[in-house]
């Protein structure tokens, strides 16, 4: 049977990670709560996005041979209905290129990079905050580190060699926890946008290997 100063011990040393985020005194629990804030922004963000981009990245392999298809036989009207019975890029793309049949082949290529810079940008919206995150949350972690080990030596100057070690201890625990909170942070983020980066490269590439596919289908000889 354990002993009450076994108990004790126990207990002691026993740390949540919520005494941990908040030892660190009022700056440490700014800068923790800036970081979480952050995190909050790069999960939502990342999710959002992950989303979005799956979303986009259905693609139906018999698409473009049913648009073959249908432009071969000048059946253009059923071309569009196709494309906006389904809803992705590519799709959208060669729905512009359709509408422009009859016009030089050079305007038609312009109306599909217009029309996929378009896409790109709905494709990439809010991902570059993601990169923020990731570059400004490891500085605002090291932020706390300085204010921490400020107030930590502001202590000793001024305890004339009679140091608090409660008040070093919160200089500390500001200085370590904001830092790998962080860190953290910036980590997740980095991943997250990077994870998000090759999503959407994905995605691009099968927009134009279908937008030369259809380019293609316009230069065969009738």
């Amino acid at each position: 049977m354990q002993s009450t100063s076994d108990v004790d011990q126990e207990t002691e040393k026993t740390l949540s990670l919520m005494d941990l985020l908040l030892s660190g005194g009022p700056a440490g629990v700014i800068i923790i709560a800036i970081l979480f804030v952050l995190l909050f922004v790069a999960v939502y963000i990342y999710f959002e996005r992950l989303f979005a981009i799956k979303a986009a990245s259905k693609y139906d392999v018999n698409f473009m041979h049913q648009i073959r298809d249908n432009v071969a036989g000048g059946k253009l009207e059923s071309a569009k209905i196709l494309c906006a019975q389904t809803d992705n890029p590519v799709a959208r793309l060669t729905e512009k290129g359709i509408s422009r049949i009859g016009h030089p082949l050079e305007d038609i290529n312009k109306a599909i990079e217009n029309a996929g810079r378009l896409e790109v940008y709905k494709l990439e919206k809010n991902v570059s905050i993601l990169a923020t995150v990731a570059g400004a949350a490891p500085m605002i972690g090291f932020l706390g580190t300085v204010i921490g080990m400020i107030l930590a030596f502001h202590d000793l100057s001024t305890s004339e060699g009679n140091a608090d070690m409660g008040s070093l201890a919160e200089g500390i625990y500001t200085a370590m926890t904001t830092t790998v909170a962080g860190l953290v942070v910036g980590i997740v983020a980095y991943i997250g946008y990077n994870h998000l980066v090759v999503r959407t490269d994905k995605v691009i590439h099968t927009m134009e290997a279908n937008a030369v596919d259809f380019l293609d289908l316009l230069n065969e000889p009738a």
